[in-house]
C-alpha cells in the first residue's frame, strides 16, 4: 500500500499542535487552531475529557470570576489561561499569563504556563526563553525538557528537539506524552513509520490517555490505513467524541486531496 506524503499545507497546523503537546507541565489545558494538544487530533471534548463547548464556556466564566477577585494567584491564573486556550482564546490567555508572571516571577509552574501561552500565540522564541528560565539544571524537569523539544520542533530544529525528548525520557522513562511528542517530531519530518513506532509505544503505556491514541490514529491514517485509524480513534471515547474525532481526522486527511488518495488505497486492509 502506498504511503501518503504529509501535505505541505497540513504541516504548519500539525507543528502548532506539537508545540502544545506537553508544555502544560502536568496542568489541564489544550487547544487552539488545529491543535494536537496533549496528543489529541482536535481541540474538542476528546481533548478535554467529557467537556463539551457549553461546559468549556461555563468553565471560562467560572474561573474568570475567581481570577477577577485575585489576579495575582498563580493557580487561578494558570487555570484561567488553560480554560481560555481550550476555547481558542490564545491572545487573552497570553495576556492573563503575562500578568500572573509579573506577580510570580520565580514560580516554575507559572513560567512554564507562560511559555505555553506564548507558544500558543505564536511567540516561539519568547516561549523558548521562558521555558529555559523555568528550568533548573540541578533539578531538571522532564515536562520542561519535552516542552522545550516541542518548541524547537516548531522552529525547525528537529535534531535538538529529539535530543530534548530523549533527555526527558532519561528522567521519566516511558512517559507517554514524551513518546508521543517524539513520534510527532518524526511525523512532521514525514518519517511516518518511525513516528508510528513511537506513537504505538506511547499508546501502550499505562498512563496513556485517549488523546495519545488520537495521534496514533492520525499517523496510521496518513499511511493509508484509514479503517485501522478509525478503529483506534473510536477507542475509549463516547460516541459523540468518537464521531467528532473521526470527522476531524477525515478533514485533515482531505487537505490537498490526501483523503481521496488514502480512500482509493484503503481496500479494507489494516496492515
Amino acid at each position: 500500500m502506498a504511503v501518503c506524503r504529509l501535505p505541505s499545507s497540513l504541516r504548519p497546523a500539525l507543528l502548532t499542535g506539537a508545540a502544545l503537546l506537553v508544555i502544560g507541565v502536568g496542568l489541564a489545558g489544550c487547544a487552539g487552531k488545529s491543535n494536537l494538544t496533549t496528543g489529541s487530533v482536535r481541540p474538542s471534548s476528546a481533548a478535554s475529557g467529557t467537556m463539551n463547548t457549553t461546559d468549556l464556556r461555563g468553565a471560562v466564566d467560572s474561573i474568570g470570576r475567581a481570577y477577577e477577585k485575585n489576579p495575582r494567584d498563580a493557580a487561578t491564573g494558570i487555570n484561567y489561561a488553560s480554560a481560555l486556550r481550550m476555547n481558542g482564546r490564545n491572545a487573552q490567555a497570553l495576556a492573563v499569563m503575562q500578568q500572573v508572571a509579573i506577580s510570580n516571577p520565580n514560580n516554575r509552574e507559572v513560567l512554564a504556563a507562560y511559555g505555553k501561552a506564548q507558544a500558543a500565540a505564536g511567540q516561539l522564541e519568547q516561549a523558548l526563553n521562558t521555558i529555559l528560565r523555568a528550568q533548573t539544571p540541578d533539578r531538571p524537569d522532564w515536562r520542561l525538557k519535552s516542552a522545550e523539544g516541542a518548541i524547537l520542533d516548531q522552529l525547525g530544529r528537529s535534531n535538538e528537539a529529539r535530543q530534548r525528548y530523549r533527555e526527558a525520557l532519561d528522567i521519566q522513562p516511558d512517559e507517554p506524552s514524551v513518546l508521543s511528542n517524539l513520534g510527532m517530531s518524526y511525523l512532521l519530518a514525514k518519517d511516518l513509520k518511525t513516528a508510528e513506532t513511537y506513537m504505538r509505544a506511547a499508546a501502550r503505556q499505562p498512563g496513556a490517555d485517549s488523546s495519545v491514541r488520537q495521534n496514533l490514529a492520525l499517523t496510521v491514517g496518513l499511511q493509508g490505513r484509514f479503517q485501522e485509524a478509525e478503529t483506534i480513534a473510536r477507542q475509549e471515547l463516547t460516541s459523540g467524541q468518537a464521531e467528532a474525532n473521526v470527522a476531524y481526522l477525515r478533514s485533515m486527511l482531505a487537505q490537498q486531496n490526501a483523503w481521496k488518495t488514502l480512500a482509493a488505497n484503503d481496500t479494507g486492509n489494516t496492515n
